[in-house]
């Protein structure tokens, strides 16, 4: 496959084709969690797959975070790489990575101390609860390996690579598939046989990711004409132990700086809430549907699997914008950025009606392969229900994602993270106003109408054409 330029090619084209590996690293993402779920459903039972369920909203969560956080870091990566600024584009990705792995480790034991306590709250039913709480303490205590493997591959697409992580996606869903074959099918492990697949195989693809980068940056060149460098050359008269010292305060800076993480967190913090608003949404939500049993949850899960599956290419589209963004504003062409707007809005189009007619012909037989045979009635209906009525609506998520990934890419903040957090008002105020009116189905009725929202709000602010004055970096 032909690697396009960003910054040259057709924006159409180049979009497309960064996006791809993207939209088919996610879906192999996508695909060994749902096959988690169907492995668990089959092999272990309805409950089984209830307590995954129960978990995997909050599971996201933090994964949401990660991806995120490395859109942030991304941002700053990509805007240094198109001003050809290669020295600080490294610092970028190193104060990033340090940053991060700080959070993760954090995250992991905040996680593993709570998690009993979080899904209490969440109203988990009493029969999966043990379950629940198994799968989450395995996970937490892999978190760090999942946080930095998702946070590896946002640097890759900043760079302009999405192939690596596309390969690595295929290794580790291989590895994921052989290793629930192995420890639930084989072994009856259950449960945790499923959350130590996941942790394992992704665990193993961050380091092979890591020192894959690592390989990749030296590739590049650094600045010799730095500031402190060329005061080193224009004074040999200097002390040495001066010297010494600003020779060694220079890698402190190469490897950590403050104000780039400054700015990386004023990327991040809106990123994190773009990216997990579903899955905030979901674990908000997650005790409105627990309330209906465990039978309507599993059904509301399998659901949930596919939605997941579907918002593939619509947030690999809004991720591709952003990169997009970053690296034509980084080079001073926000004219460019326009014109790859509109390829992405024809972009995200046609995959909306192509999901849609595969989820109203399909849905069917979609939820049965989650589902054991004998499975209570609840959970086919809930599952089919949820599927027939979302498929009509993936185009708003998909304008609302490349909209996103314009104002995020600029660093255009402010309006987008009010735009996101009003979906996210939305969806949880009629959740759980509406639910004891209209069921479970106000869960996800709510859904398209924040979505929808979110787009208006960030397309008014993107037609506004103030997010092309903002930035990020110095190029000086």
């Amino acid at each position: 496959m032909k690697k396009y330029n960003m910054l040259t090619d057709s924006p159409g084209k180049s979009l497309f084709f960064f996006a791809l590996p993207m939209i088919l690293g996610n879906l192999f993402q996508q695909f060994y969690s749902t096959v988690d779920s169907i492995i668990v459903g089959q092999f272990v039972g309805e409950d089984a797959l209830a307590a995954v369920g129960a978990s995997y909203s909050l599971t996201t969560v933090f994964i949401m975070i990660a991806i995120g956080g490395g859109i942030g870091a991304s941002v700053i990566t990509s805007q240094y790489l198109g001003a050809g600024i290669y020295r600080k584009m490294k610092t970028s990705v190193y104060t990033a990575l340090l940053s991060f792995l700080t959070v993760s480790v954090a995250l992991g034991l905040f996680g593993l101390f709570f998690s009993s306590n979080i899904l209490s709250a969440l109203h988990t039913p009493v029969n999966i609860l043990d379950d629940a709480i198994l799968y989450l303490d395995i996970y937490f205590v892999g978190l760090p390996f999942l946080f930095m493997y998702n946070i590896l591959s946002s640097i890759f697409n900043a760079l302009g690579n999405s192939k690596t992580p596309l390969y690595l996606l295929i290794f580790s869903s291989m590895l994921n598939i052989v290793l629930d074959l192995l420890l639930v099918g084989g072994l009856g492990f259950g449960i945790a046989g499923a959350a130590v697949a996941t942790v394992f195989a992704q665990g193993l693809s961050a380091v092979i990711s890591f020192c894959i980068l690592m390989g990749t940056l030296k590739g590049y060149g650094s600045e010799e004409n730095s500031a402190s460098g060329a005061a080193a050359l224009t004074n040999p008269a200097k002390d040495a132990g001066v010297k010494a010292a600003e020779m060694e305060e220079e890698k402190k800076r190469h490897l950590f700086d403050v104000k780039m993480l400054g700015n990386m967190i004023k990327v991040a913090i809106p990123s994190m809430l773009q990216q997990s608003i579903v899955s905030i949404g979901m674990l908000l939500v997650q005790s409105v549907v627990n309330g209906f049993g465990s039978s309507v949850l599993a059904g509301y899960t399998a659901g949930t699997r596919i939605e997941s599956v579907c918002i593939v290419p619509m947030i690999a589209s809004g991720n591709a914008v952003s990169t997009f963004t970053a690296q034509n504003l980084g080079a001073g062409s926000p004219e460019r950025v326009k014109r790859g707007y509109l390829a992405a809005v024809r972009m995200v189009a046609g995959f909306a009606i192509g999901i849609c007619l595969i989820l109203t012909l399909f849905h069917g037989g979609i939820i049965r392969s989650f589902l054991e045979a004998g499975s209570e009635p609840a959970a086919f209906e809930t599952g089919n229900a949820y599927l027939s009525f979302i498929a009509f609506f993936f185009v708003f998520i998909g304008l609302k994602a490349i909209t996103d990934g314009v104002l995020r890419g600029s660093g255009d903040v402010v309006v987008f993270t009010l735009a996101n957090l009003v979906n996210l008002g939305i969806r949880v105020t009629i959740a759980f106003t509406m639910a004891p009116h209209w069921g479970v189905q106000a869960v996800w009725i709510a859904v398209p109408m924040g979505w929808c929202a979110n787009f208006v709000i960030s397309f008014i602010r993107y037609l506004s054409g103030k997010w092309s004055e903002k930035k990020l970096i110095k190029t000086e």
